[in-house]
């Protein structure tokens, strides 16, 4: 009988965890392109920062800053360690939704849904009103 109740339990609480717990296949360090990723939990959503450039530097060879940024006070902010994506919760098997993503080459924050593909990339697609209106680019995993 407590075995049973036990399993019950364990159930139920993996059933109601935290997107956060279950979103274990999408942490982890991805090759956008031009940077890296790093993808972790804040809280029970999802976030991401830049963890690496490809180009850290600009043409007068120091860091590379946030310089589109329509924000003032955020222009001097470095782009290496910036948040990069916020807010994302699970809308699926393998989807996160609800969440924004921040574009430094536009200075400009969009709406964003990202899903994991069968041969392990990641489809992030960021766009405004309605997901139609958008663009995707896919995200490969760093090992």
């Amino acid at each position: 009988m407590i075995r049973k109740i036990t399993s019950i339990v364990v159930a139920g609480a993996l059933l109601f965890a935290p997107s956060f717990v279950l979103a274990a296949d999408i942490l982890g360090l991805w090759d956008a392109g031009e940077s890296h990723v790093e993808i972790y939990a804040c809280g029970d959503r999802l976030c991401g920062r830049i963890a690496a450039l490809d180009e850290p530097l600009d043409e007068d060879g120091k860091e590379k800053l946030d310089k589109n940024n329509p924000e003032p006070d955020l222009q001097s902010r470095p782009l290496l360690g910036m948040d990069l994506i916020a807010g994302f919760v699970r809308g699926g098997k393998k989807k996160w939704e609800d969440g924004t993503i921040y574009d430094p080459r536009d200075g400009k924050t969009y709406k964003c849904v990202m899903k994991l593909q069968r041969d392990g990339s990641l489809k992030v697609r960021g766009y405004v009103g309605l997901p139609i209106l958008g663009k995707t680019v896919v995200w490969t995993r760093i090992e």
